[in-house]
């Protein structure tokens, strides 16, 4: 997948009054537009990890990218089967049962049911808190 179709998609929680913006940038696909509708709080996207990996391995950006995704592809598919993911020094990863709800509809005040799921939960690691 083309870096500036995976950065576009990467980008989230933009602002009402960006989004006509974002879809000029996106239209002219010029990847310095696009960036600059990040939120300015501290946010990291897949991107900034496959440059950072890019850069401190010394691999190409597309190795680094393939590497990024096989990752988190490995994560996706152990969480899927349930299994608990430890980092040692980052945290872990857990999928837990959601239990039943009960639920409204706000227009008409209905009661529904809302089944059990699955969510899951990440416990930092003692060194990531500190």
């Amino acid at each position: 997948m083309p870096v500036l179709i995976e950065l576009a998609m990467s980008i989230t929680f933009l602002d009402t009054h960006e989004v006509a913006s974002y879809n000029a940038a996106l239209a002219n696909r010029t990847l310095r537009d696009l960036t600059q509708y990040r939120d300015a709080e501290a946010r990291v996207i897949k991107i900034d990890i496959v440059n950072h990996v890019s850069d401190t391995t010394g691999v190409p950006k597309i190795k680094a990218e393939a590497a990024v995704e096989s990752l988190f592809d490995a994560m996706k598919n152990a969480l899927q089967r349930g299994e608990r993911i430890e980092l040692r020094g980052f945290g872990v990863f857990v999928v837990k049962p959601r239990k039943r709800g009960v639920g409204r509809n706000p227009r008409t005040g209905e009661v529904t049911d809302i089944p059990p799921g699955k969510t899951i939960r990440f416990k930092p690691g003692k060194e990531l808190q500190s």
